[in-house]
């Protein structure tokens, strides 16, 4: 069994170990327990509850690079912090969290908690102390890797053995979506959300232009859903959009059958690409901060973004009727596809941007457009 999590009243060594034999020594705070993932980074200053929240997340154990976190706290999951888009999910999904400095003291008109404490209550450990900026520049340089963070108490070759983690292939999918659809209502456009471990602020920027919502996770039957919908949206999530075949197949359907526009998010863009006839392959660090540069090849803006993601769209084979939308200044990876002759696009990046800029949030706007334009052609 593994050890009881709890809060920390005395200091406790901790390391990381990874999988090209680095260990680095710091303390632990939240829950005292071992657990192992796929260690990534996130470049951003500010909203390490959205982004500890956030599905895309789930099983990895986050470095966050700003040297110092939790000073705000956390606010209470409620339904309005959730609808507010303050939260990403109602639970942590990161197997475990690595900063530089934990602050001792928080202030927020909305903290509820200290990030220790909710961390805690989510079986989380965080490892305090290390070189962020110089594990940071391993990852960058070596690539993301496996690993294992683990209370000093146990040895390495136990605390192997004993780690938590979430299988990635199969049951990462399964929990970050919900068993059943849900409906949120709204206005008179209705969206068809395949969940695949979307965020909050997805539904959030969906019924604040007021549309209505039915959110069902990616493995029911969508082909049977989707003659209620005016459009359909595929979210953001976990993993390898390779491992989502099942998936694929469905939306591959739709893209034959349905009339309306078709958005997809982040993992919906990898999946969506993947039915049109793309390739993905796996980044070496992977994309995760808000303040990534891309560019609108058709008008040639550019604009600043949230991402969180470790596999991109390979699109040096061109697809008929497929052309690149947007592309990453930093590295030149896609962000972004459209088809040339039907309402269906997607990005590769956050336009729903919590944490992060709101720069893209059109993006939403002229989908519902589309939307609505089903809508009036076929009547109520």
């Amino acid at each position: 069994m593994s050890p009881a999590p709890e809060t920390l009243a005395a200091v406790i060594p901790a390391h990381l170990l990874l999988e090209d034999g680095l260990e680095l020594t710091g303390s632990v705070a939240g829950a005292v327990l071992p657990v192992q993932g796929e260690v990534v980074f996130n470049t951003a200053m500010a909203g390490y509850p959205e982004t500890l929240t956030d599905p895309s997340y789930a099983g990895q154990i986050l470095v966050l690079t700003y040297p110092l976190i939790g000073n705000y706290g956390v606010p209470l999951a409620t339904a309005v912090a959730l609808e507010a888009g303050r939260l990403q999910s109602g639970r942590i999904q990161v197997a475990g969290l690595v900063v530089q400095r934990l602050s001792p003291l928080h202030s927020h008109f909305l903290a509820q908690e200290s990030l220790a404490d909710w961390c805690a209550r989510y079986d989380v450990p965080i490892l305090e102390g290390v070189d962020t900026r110089s594990l940071t520049r391993r990852l960058r340089e070596r690539g993301t890797m496996q690993g294992w963070l683990y209370p000093g108490t146990l040895g390495r070759d136990e605390a192997r053995s004993r780690a938590i983690g979430v299988e990635m292939r199969n049951e990462v999918f399964r929990r970050v979506a919900p068993a059943e659809p849900v409906t949120y209502p709204g206005g008179d456009s209705r969206v068809l959300l395949v969940d695949i471990g979307a965020k909050e602020g997805i539904v959030h920027c969906l019924r604040k232009r007021g549309a209505s919502v039915i959110r069902a996770p990616w493995h029911a039957d969508l082909a049977a859903l989707a003659p209620e919908a005016d459009g359909i949206m595929l979210s953001n999530g976990p993993g390898d959009p390779a491992d989502l075949g099942a998936l694929t197949e469905q939306v591959r359907y739709l893209l034959a059958t349905f009339r309306g526009p078709i958005f997809g998010i982040c993992l919906g863009h990898q999946v969506l690409a993947r039915a049109a006839g793309f390739d993905t392959y796996k980044l070496k660090y992977g994309h995760r901060g808000v303040n990534q540069p891309v560019r609108d090849l058709d008008s040639g803006h550019c604009y600043i973004t949230s991402q969180n993601h470790g596999y991109a769209v390979d699109t040096a084979r061109g697809v008929g009727g497929w052309a690149p939308w947007f592309e990453n200044l930093n590295d030149g990876t896609n962000e972004g596809l459209r088809c040339r002759d039907r309402p269906v696009f997607s990005v590769q990046f956050h336009p729903e941007g919590r944490p992060g800029p709101e720069d893209t949030e059109f993006l939403f706007d002229r989908f519902l457009a589309l939307a609505g334009a089903l809508r009036t052609r076929r009547g109520p």
